[in-house]
């Protein structure tokens, strides 16, 4: 494994960490950039383990720090629905592992998949709880209640996609020999 993977890994589950406390703190719940760090590693790191990793370790370290220091809206772990967020952000990080090359559209178009992925599996982690109910209204109720939080997720996503691609793009831009795979 290179060095450079190893690094750009850490820096992901840094940023994935930082943000996350960060937006919990200001109140911009669902808005830290967790897919599409997810996204990134899946698409610019080769190890597929260590992707994985990445999109996990930002995850958990986060949701350690709110165990140790909960507040109202974050209590650290919380229970089943928090393994299909997990699942959901594996799934976001093989939605990156899909493409064969990164560009505009793939970056764009894979942010929209993934957060959508994430959504759906994350919600129905919820509705698994039985918050709403176990009925086909209750799924329905879920998934609508959850319109406001994907709305903030998507864009911190596409925001979070944008800066960290343009970061890799730039830096791949300034060190093409030192940068030719994460």
């Amino acid at each position: 494994m290179k060095q450079n993977q190893v690094v750009f890994a850490l820096v992901l589950v840094a940023l994935a960490v930082i943000s996350r406390v960060l937006c919990a703190e200001i109140g911009a719940f669902n808005f830290a950039p967790v897919i599409a760090i997810g996204l990134v590693s899946g698409m610019l790191i080769r190890d597929a383990k260590l992707a994985l990793v990445v999109a996990l370790s930002g995850q958990f370290l986060a949701d350690v720090f709110f165990q140790a220091f909960p507040t109202d809206t974050n209590t650290g772990f919380y229970g089943l629905s928090q393994f299909f967020v997990y699942g959901g952000l594996l799934a976001a990080t093989l939605v990156g592992r899909v493409f064969e090359k990164v560009n505009v559209l793939t970056v764009a178009g894979g942010t929209l998949m993934a957060s959508l992925t994430f959504f759906i599996i994350s919600n129905l982690g919820y509705f698994a709880q039985g918050y709403n109910g176990y009925t086909a209204g209750g799924l329905v109720k879920t998934f609508a209640d959850a319109i406001p939080f994907f709305k903030s997720s998507l864009t911190g996503d596409l925001i979070g996609s944008a800066v960290l691609f343009s970061a890799y793009f730039a830096v791949k831009f300034a060190f093409p020999a030192r940068l030719k795979t994460a």
